[in-house]
């Protein structure tokens, strides 16, 4: 009698899963179920943090502006603070983390309403936050901070009971094996094979992240990156094989178009419901990712601008990452702990219109200011703006003598 259940799973699993595994190839790899936690999950809060939150100034970006660029206010911003002759590793040493303390980070990121953490593992400028076997003397444990700042963050979350995402990027600006791969036209692979492959491989095998969130691709193909192979040995044989996420973020084309979720682009909004399970990232400083000092209250989401974010990306079946940028020492800013407690509270009371929820089969009223999700037979009618006269009026919902 087991027989026929047992062949409609595997039939419902698709050919992929029903035979075991997944071959190094889009089909395949797309063809995944995406593990249930995430979509549950909903709330994220995403940390920008590196040898970039040193000069804290501009963005993230800072290197490449400076160098890559050669603009001329990243230059004077040099020229007027740092010794003649400063380069950018100059500013390793001063990335102390000497106030980082993980498990009040997690406390903060729980009263957040935060189901999950994505931490920058390594950003563009390929300074890595663990102490990588393949980037020598560039990297946390060897200067700096002299710590595994990957390590402690996800040992504080997992005691939260927090998930774990480890945001990497693929390519790194000024890596001088990177820039002769990109000189052949990306016809050698020295880059990929010595650095940015063993290094996301070292970071499941050691860490054990829920979500890897990739970025960095846009330069090459996936032949390059070498793709295909690492999510095939990652969804088959890795540590993490079942409940491991990713992103879409795997090579010039394929934002939107593969991997796990799709982040399309940075504070993407679909404006529809997509087909496919999408995340929006965004920032509360909305001039950068990474921390800058010289950040103006005007230049922060407030927290209504916060709340309404999220209930729009909830209701079109999205989940919400907000990011923050803690200082050189590891301080998280008291106007970020100020936005992310508030999201906190509206969560508090209003969650369970959120947290496991899906999208109705109206998202929106017409006026646009009142939002749908559902749970089961439940509907949720969450509103952005105090109705008029204090009447609530729903066009959408088409009640039966049954409903309550």
């Amino acid at each position: 009698m087991a027989a026929g259940p047992l062949l409609w799973l595997a039939a419902a699993l698709g050919p992929a899963a029903a035979a075991g595994r997944y071959s190094p190839d889009w089909g395949s790899l797309d063809a995944r179920p995406l593990p249930a936690w995430f979509d549950r999950a909903k709330v994220g809060v995403f940390v920008h943090w590196g040898v970039f939150s040193v000069p804290a100034w501009g963005s993230e970006w800072f290197w490449w502006h400076w160098r890559g660029e050669r603009r001329a206010d990243y230059e004077r911003f040099v020229r007027q603070r740092y010794p003649p002759g400063t380069d950018y590793a100059d500013f390793a040493p001063r990335f102390t983390a000497h106030d980082f303390q993980p498990r009040r980070w997690a406390r903060l990121f729980q009263r957040a309403g935060a189901r999950y953490v994505v931490l920058t593992t390594k950003h563009h400028e390929g300074f890595t936050n663990w102490g990588s076997p393949v980037s020598w003397n560039w990297n946390s444990v060897d200067t700096g901070p002299h710590r595994d700042l990957v390590g402690e963050l996800g040992q504080a979350l997992r005691e939260s009971n927090i998930r774990y995402g480890l945001y990497h990027s693929l390519l790194e600006w000024f890596n001088p094996l990177y820039l002769a791969d990109k000189e052949s036209g990306f016809k050698t692979q020295n880059f990929v094979l010595k650095k940015t492959m063993p290094e996301l491989y070292d970071l499941v095998l050691k860490y054990k992240p829920d979500l890897i969130w990739s970025d960095g691709d846009w330069e090459a193909p996936d032949s390059y990156w070498n793709s295909t192979s690492f999510l095939a040995w990652l969804y088959n044989d890795s540590p993490v094989k079942d409940t491991v996420v990713v992103n879409d973020r795997w090579c010039n084309n394929c934002s939107c178009h593969h991997g796990g979720y799709y982040n399309c682009a940075d504070k993407y909004k679909p404006g529809t419901l997509p087909a496919h399970k999408w995340e929006m990232c965004s920032s509360i400083d909305k001039l950068s990712w990474g921390y800058r000092s010289n950040m103006h209250i005007d230049e922060l989401m407030d927290e209504a601008s916060i709340i309404e974010e999220l209930v729009k990306t909830v209701s079109f079946g999205g989940n919400y990452l907000l990011n923050v940028g803690p200082t050189k020492e590891g301080v998280i800013a008291p106007i970020f702990q100020e936005r992310l407690l508030a999201l906190g509270r509206w969560l508090d009371t209003n969650g369970e219109a959120i947290y496991e929820s899906k999208p109705w089969r109206v998202q929106v009223e017409d006026t646009g200011t009142v939002w749908y999700t559902s749970k089961g037979p439940v509907v949720y009618a969450i509103f952005l703006v105090w109705p008029q006269d204090n009447v609530l009026q729903l066009s959408s919902p088409t009640p039966s003598p049954a409903t309550q």
